[in-house]
């Protein structure tokens, strides 16, 4: 009876595992996207841009994600090539962990004061390990230019006098 109950049970248990589902693979989370934004005047993200002003204050860094796992995402904005400062130093660094169902973090990176003109770099780690990095300039602000009020067209004086009617 055990030489039948052997393979019967061994079997059994081999059909029970075909059953069984693989386990479900979740990718690892990664960059789906990353900008810099100027501020919209209310606080968020405006349009994507890489080009901005020393008076663009705050600059919005925005990660999204291929996934809603819980994750922890940091932010460094570095100096790059920037007058009176050492290549490669950290100016702005700030972490964020994602909540359940989360797959956009937006970052603020704001001086005291205002910018100073030169590159930066915006380096992105996604749990410790780094995603990404997206490079960006801040130039001066060009100096406004006032109306005059008080111009005057000034005619165009021609060296030549004008020529004498001929009578006949």
């Amino acid at each position: 009876m055990r030489q039948i109950l052997f393979p019967i049970a061994a079997a059994l248990f081999l059909s029970l595992a075909s059953f069984a589902q693989p386990p479900e693979l979740v990718p690892k989370p990664a960059l789906e996207a990353l900008y810099l934004a100027k501020d919209d005047g209310a606080g968020k993200a405006g349009e994507a841009a890489s080009d901005f002003l020393t008076t663009d204050v705050p600059l919005h860094c925005v990660v999204l994600l291929n996934s809603s796992a819980i994750v922890t995402v940091k932010m460094n904005l570095v100096a790059v090539s920037v007058l009176g400062v050492r290549a490669e130093t950290k100016v702005v660094s700030t972490t964020y962990t994602t909540k359940q169902e989360q797959n956009r973090v937006n970052f603020l990176g704001r001086p005291d004061g205002k910018w100073t003109e030169g590159k930066y770099r915006a380096d992105i780690y996604i749990n410790n390990e780094f995603a990404g990095k997206l490079e960006f300039k801040i130039r001066k602000t060009a100096p406004i230019l006032k109306a005059g009020s008080n111009f005057q067209p000034t005619p165009i004086r021609s060296s030549k006098s004008p020529a004498k009617k001929r009578n006949r």
